[in-house]
């Protein structure tokens, strides 16, 4: 008896702290949503900023953040998936296994304003590269290795051993086993590993003031694609959303620089859910591919019958 209502109260306690959470997001989202109304418009979205006058957009800023976005996950994810396979599959123990984890649990805790002048250093002044988008992105993977690699190797670990023992038993070389078995079964954690990394590329500023620079030129797509003018080039400046907000709220004269700052982080917050539930139906749909369409196979089942 008392074990059952213990069990009803601890119960009741896990609803409210996670009753306290959703509420919290909610009215974070309905707080940030509510300050920056407005912020589909056009004119807004695909507009260039003004540094005088009111009424700027945010344009040059939003394709930096999403190409950011986009280079920096093509660095961190096959970097952090082949050094958790590594981890998990390959490694022996020993003092070189202690070791690499010794420096993966420091440069997690790194402060990403550290990482931000070390990539000022080495991809801004050592590489003669100036401000440039692909200096922000090397900074970022460099913050998001770490977490990305412990997410993969503990979801690589996770997979159920005789999941892997049945595959080698069935003559599955172990390279066949990890492309074929493992990877698929432990996608659902690498995917929140992803999406944990890109709400790190989204709301970072720090590190990106010092690598990618707080400015960025009149992106035309006609310009060639050398040109610093050119949005595919990486070797740019890149203002991204985080850093033109802390830009209007540390140093803006414009007359507007609060509404623009309270709509691009709308812009943002809505960036960031977007990118969540398109990963989360990316990660529903590898996971049938390599799983087989079931509901293909019981109808076919069924019309056999």
């Amino acid at each position: 008896m008392v074990s059952r209502m213990a069990d009803k109260v601890w119960t009741g306690v896990f609803y409210v702290i996670a009753a306290f959470v959703v509420g919290l997001l909610v009215l974070f989202f309905a707080t940030i949503l509510s300050k920056g109304w407005g912020f589909w418009q056009p004119d807004f979205l695909f507009g260039r900023p003004s540094n005088t006058q009111a009424g700027g957009g945010v344009g040059p800023q939003l394709i930096n953040s999403l190409y950011m976005l986009v280079i920096t996950l093509l660095i961190s994810v096959p970097l952090g998936l082949g050094a958790g396979i590594y981890l998990a599959e390959y490694a022996k123990q020993g003092r070189m296994l202690n070791f690499i984890r010794l420096c993966i649990e420091t440069m997690a805790s790194l402060p990403s304003i550290v990482v931000g002048l070390f990539g000022l250093l080495t991809f801004v002044t050592l590489t003669g590269w100036g401000y440039t988008l692909i200096g922000g992105a090397l900074a970022i993977t460099i913050l998001n290795l770490p977490g990305l690699t412990r997410i993969c190797e503990n979801a690589i670990l996770d997979v159920p051993s005789n999941i892997k023992e049945g595959s080698l038993a069935l003559g599955a070389t172990r390279w066949q086993t990890l492309v074929r078995v493992i990877l698929p079964a432990a996608l659902p954690q690498i995917m929140t590993g992803v999406i944990l990394a890109a709400g790190r590329i989204f709301g970072e500023a720090a590190a990106l003031i010092y690598t990618a620079g707080l400015t960025t030129p009149l992106l035309n797509f006609a310009a060639d694609v050398s040109s610093p003018a050119h949005p595919l080039n990486v070797f740019r400046p890149a203002e991204t959303l985080t850093v033109h907000i802390w830009k209007l709220n540390s140093e803006g004269i414009v007359p507007d620089a609060k509404i623009i700052a309270a709509k691009s982080a709308a812009i943002l917050v809505m960036m960031v859910l977007l990118f969540n539930i398109a990963a989360r139906l990316a990660s529903v749909a590898l996971q049938r591919y390599f799983a087989g369409n079931r509901r293909k196979t019981k109808k076919k089942m069924s019309n056999a019958a």
